[in-house]
């Protein structure tokens, strides 16, 4: 039996799609993203690397004026600046990897990053560390925070010619905080050091300037800005210098660093993205920071026990990580059919490790067998709040109504929860369930 896509999509079953509320997850192409790279994907296919003839001169035209425009949006010198790579996930990996490379373990043995940075991040420094680098952890404050002085004083303790690189994310992928980015490449460049920032939930989505900031080399996702899945990029400064040792083998394409054939079509919709991005950031932020307030004001104005993680207003306004206590997030998500929302604690239903955010944060856990997401952990969030926490986040195509539909959704969930809920009960009679030492059978 021979199947097709069309085949594959008509044999699923009808179900009215959920309002989407999960836009830190991915956002949804925007549709003038998608026109401007059709033409791509059928008459314009050429090779860009293969410029010997109009079909591949054509294709690098349209890749240069992509890189034009990813320039622009973050405030780079020059558009030679901007790598495109298949994603955020690769773009740090060859940011960290590679500078730690360049200089050597013997040389630079030092790596600086924090406790609550992407999992693609961690994984990069431990691996790292599996081959001989030291990697330092910064704490956290109870907002997800890194305290620059303390980012300072560890580089002068280490030395500032002993450190490969520091790697301190823009906005927190789970609960929304954004780092004082500014405050710490004014210290990276002070001593000489380089600064690798992570602003895949930062780009297209809030101002972003390198030059201003300081930062050697950003991070940039495609599919976090309303363009296409598979595109992304890495800003790499040259003055001053960054040098880097590439993953990979092969062609030389992207000044060497990331070599293989680009996909137009891919680097034509990130390049779209990010001239919408650009002239549609004040009016984009403006909406997400009305519809984020109105959400987290409706839960806590129909709901008492509910928590806001991250900080209060140091945050992308469109992220929206909720506490709601005494309901175990994983029971609230079965509940929400009509939404399309992730949890906080981020649990694998394989090896039930928990959000590592929250984690960080210190958020604590209803469940006796389960720990806590790390990001909130470092925040010091208590293990039994941790789990009950749900990531709302908006953006460009959420409505008003769709806004009042999920307030009034998890609203009635989170009260038939709590019925049922021994632990509400207890609250309730004023027993302080954190001090109860629970057994395990």
């Amino acid at each position: 039996m021979s199947l097709s896509y069309p085949s594959i999509i008509k044999s699923l079953p009808k179900f009215s799609k959920p309002i989407y509320l999960d836009y830190q997850a991915t956002t949804p192409t925007d549709p003038r993203v998608v026109e401007e790279m059709m033409p791509f994907l059928t008459e314009h296919f050429g090779n860009p690397h293969s410029i010997t003839h109009e079909y591949g001169l054509f294709s690098k035209k349209a890749i240069d004026l992509s890189r034009e425009r990813v320039a622009d949006l973050i405030g780079a010198r020059s558009p030679k600046d901007v790598l495109f790579t298949s994603g955020a996930t690769e773009s740090n990996n060859t940011a960290i990897k590679g500078l730690s490379w360049y200089f050597g373990k013997d040389k630079k043995p030092y790596i600086i990053t924090q406790r609550t940075e992407h999992k693609c991040v961690l994984e990069s420094c431990r691996f790292l560390e599996m081959q001989g680098w030291k990697v330092i952890y910064l704490d956290v404050d109870k907002y997800g925070r890194v305290d620059p002085a303390q980012l300072d004083a560890t580089i002068r303790e280490v030395g500032p010619d002993k450190v490969s690189v520091v790697s301190i994310m823009m906005v927190n992928n789970e609960i929304g905080t954004l780092q004082p980015v500014h405050e710490i490449g004014e210290i990276c460049s002070s001593h000489g050091v380089m600064f690798h920032c992570d602003a895949a939930q930062a780009v297209g989505k809030m101002p972003v300037d390198v030059q201003k900031d300081h930062i050697n080399l950003l991070s940039i996702s495609g599919h976090k800005m309303y363009g296409p899945k598979g595109i992304g990029a890495l800003y790499i400064s040259r003055k001053p210098r960054v040098r880097l040792i590439p993953l990979m083998s092969g062609g030389g394409q992207e000044r060497g660093i990331r070599s293989g054939t680009l996909a137009p079509a891919l680097v034509v919709g990130m390049g779209s993205a990010a001239e919408i991005a650009g002239k549609e950031m004040a009016q984009d932020l403006a909406h997400v920071t009305r519809l984020g307030k109105k959400l987290r004001d409706g839960f806590t104005s129909k709901l008492e026990d509910v928590v806001l993680n991250g900080h209060p207003t140091e945050r992308y306004p469109g992220s929206v990580n909720m506490s709601f206590s005494c309901v175990e997030g994983e029971a609230l998500l079965a509940g929400l059919h009509d939404l399309a929302v992730s949890s906080g604690s981020a649990c694998t239903s394989a090896s039930l490790e928990p959000s590592y955010v929250l984690h960080a944060l210190g958020v604590a856990c209803t469940s006796a067998s389960l720990e806590p997401s790390y990001v909130l952990h470092a925040l010091g969030v208590s293990p039994e709040l941790a789990h009950t926490s749900i990531r709302f986040s908006v953006g460009r195509f959420t409505t008003d109504e769709e806004i009042d539909k999920a307030i009034g959704d998890v609203t009635t969930s989170v009260k038939r929860l709590r019925e049922l809920s021994p632990l509400w009960e207890m609250k309730q009679e004023g027993i302080d369930i954190s001090k109860i030492n629970w057994t395990m059978h």
